[in-house]
């Protein structure tokens, strides 16, 4: 009797389930392009059951970004039932939640500990983590910031070094590693309860700049030890690129700043991409979404200014023309344009498409090895 090899490997290949869309569960960040950047999606950067680090520049906007996930994760059906635990062990957060990020998240946000208190050691933090874990509902937990947090053995060695100095006598010092070692060990057994629970922890950490081996290569780095990138299935780094000034009474006063944010470790797509967002801090919105969206069309290209001159043969300020949209004006009156009409939504799809052009362009293409 002869096979035909061909049907039965269609046949085999037809009753294979399709792979879990993870992405289909994923949380916003709130803005567009970090969601691609990390997924290559536009309404997900964050998978449930994963840890994310960030890091940055003091003012760079990493809290507001870990506050606006709670927020997206508010609004969002799927993330329902989740607790929202903010660990505010850094005590820098103390905007206006209601303002900023909606009555949704102010009302749903809590504290980790009993009595509203918020980790003071590196310990408190895992263990505040594992209590979450042990009541059997899934959340999504904020610690800002690892830096804020000192360990058991460093407060053993304040003591030791305070009674010490009380007596005229001198103490060896510590070399601070102890905080770096919990992590590695500790962070492990938190991964494993996030996936276990389709949690999600976002850490955010603070840069320092590198005076050791490689600053010419690295010229930021962190503390925390090794442990936090390599559990990490999205570390992202904020920096200010440049400020935003508007005219006020004849004076230029800043009223934001230029972020630029690099995804440097991404287990989602393998990619790391930089973004550049508007961040303006003293306006509810924070990020500027629509706003990147805009400027990211005009930067590739995909948009078009005039750039005519006028009569004295100097260039006039461009009108950027949104073909899509059949309108033409600068960037500021296409956002204004978009939400008038309420095309948040069509213009977020432009971006995508885009976006998805220029990955294929950056592919390798290659006959696949494995089907």
């Amino acid at each position: 009797m002869k096979f035909d090899t061909n049907k039965i490997k269609d046949k085999i290949r037809s009753k294979k389930k399709p792979a879990p869309d993870l992405h289909s569960r994923g949380l916003s960040t709130g803005l567009t392009l970090l969601n691609l950047a990390c997924s290559g999606k536009p309404d997900a950067g964050i998978l449930p059951g994963t840890y994310n680090l960030l890091v940055g520049d003091s003012r760079a906007g990493k809290s507001f970004l870990a506050l606006t996930c709670l927020a997206e994760a508010s609004i969002n059906p799927k993330y329902a039932n989740y607790r929202l635990i903010f660990d505010n062990a850094e005590g820098g957060a103390l905007m206006d939640m209601v303002k900023f990020f909606g009555r949704d998240m102010a009302g749903r946000i809590e504290s980790p500990g009993k009595n509203g208190k918020h980790s003071n050691t590196v310990e408190e933090f895992y263990y505040h983590l594992d209590d979450a874990a042990k009541e059997k509902i899934p959340f999504i937990y904020v610690l800002d910031s690892m830096d804020a947090l000192s360990s058991n053995e460093e407060r053993e060695k304040f003591q030791e070094q305070k009674a010490a100095a009380r007596k005229g006598k001198e103490t060896t010092g510590s070399y601070g590693t102890d905080k770096a070692k919990k992590n590695s060990t500790m962070l492990r057994e938190a991964r494993n309860l996030l996936e276990a629970t389709g949690s999600i922890l976002i850490m955010i950490s603070q840069s320092r700049t590198n005076i050791g081996f490689g600053s010419q290569f690295n010229p930021k780095t962190r503390s925390g030890g090794l442990a936090l990138r390599f559990f990490a299935t999205n570390e992202i780094w904020f920096s200010i690129k440049g400020q935003i000034k508007k005219k006020v009474n004849g004076k230029d006063r800043k009223i934001g700043d230029i972020l630029q944010i690099q995804v440097k470790k991404n287990r989602q797509t393998g990619r790391e991409p930089i973004i550049e967002v508007p961040f303006y801090p003293g306006s509810e919105n924070g990020f500027d979404d629509l706003g990147s969206c805009v400027n990211y069309l005009v930067e590739e290209g995909h948009w078009k200014s005039d750039g005519s001159d006028n009569e004295e043969g100097k260039k006039k300020k461009s009108a950027v023309h949104a073909e899509e949209f059949g309108f033409s004006g600068s960037p500021e009156q296409i956002v204004r344009m978009v939400i008038d009409k309420n095309l948040e939504a069509d213009l977020r799809e432009i971006v995508t498409e885009v976006w998805g052009e220029i990955e294929a362009q950056c592919r390798v293409e290659r006959k696949r090895r494995y089907e």
